[in-house]
């Protein structure tokens, strides 16, 4: 881990199956452990159990939790088809074929179960709202529209996944600071409102630079505000 701007930047490298300085499933673990009052997450995919174990808990203690995933990781291939065996009505064929488990090629089956898991502990999960790929990846801790002592916003290039924490390179980044903590709950609002992925004006506006003990950061979405240029 390396630190900034007086330890409101913290930035990690992993994995450590590389040579790589950092766990980063450690690091997410974490960071949803030190949740006391709410986690708003939105992440392409989870299929890592203890990161899912870890808002589980958080869910267990009374943290109010949000999760938006992408939809494509969460279905299943076509279930096979129906085939009736000696004597049976093509009707309960029918019925066994739709509530198979059908192929996963895909891998994903896990990702269902801890679907259902977070279903299961009533946690408000919801995914995407339109084909193209929904490639987020970020936490917010303990901020909805005001500063706690534990506010800070997860972020960087690692799914919440076995494979992006221990077999491809990644970072994560985390901001200790409620202004960067802002920009990322507008995004989260607007991907729950459905307009993620659409022609639309951000409510705040010119992305602002924060100074963080003289490190300036700008949080910058696409494409909305053109981070190309």
């Amino acid at each position: 881990m390396a630190d900034f701007a007086g330890g409101k930047i913290q930035a990690f490298c992993g994995p450590k199956e590389h040579g790589a300085p950092d766990n980063l499933e450690e690091v997410i673990v974490n960071f949803i452990g030190g949740a006391r009052h709410s986690l708003d997450i939105a992440v392409q995919e989870i299929d890592s159990e203890p990161i899912a174990q870890a808002i589980l808990d958080a869910r267990w203690r009374g943290v109010r939790v949000r999760i938006f995933l992408e939809q494509d990781y969460l279905s299943s291939e076509e279930p096979p088809e129906p085939r009736a065996k000696r004597g049976e009505p093509e009707s309960s064929a029918v019925r066994r074929a739709q509530w198979s488990k059908g192929r996963d090629s895909k891998g994903t089956e896990i990702n269902r179960e801890i679907l259902t898991a977070f279903l299961r502990n009533a946690i408000d999960v919801k995914a995407d709202y339109n084909p193209k790929i929904f490639h987020q990846k970020f936490i917010i801790r303990d901020y909805r529209g005001r500063s706690k002592g534990s506010s800070a916003l997860l972020t960087g290039s690692t799914n919440f996944t076995s494979t992006d924490t221990h077999r491809n390179l990644n970072h994560i980044v985390v901001f200790h600071d409620p202004k960067i903590c802002k920009d990322y709950q507008g995004e989260f609002e607007e991907i729950r409102s459905g307009t993620f992925g659409a022609l639309r004006e951000r409510r705040e506006g010119k992305p602002r630079t924060v100074n963080l003990k003289g490190v300036p950061v700008r949080v910058l979405f696409a494409p909305d505000n053109s981070p190309e240029l």
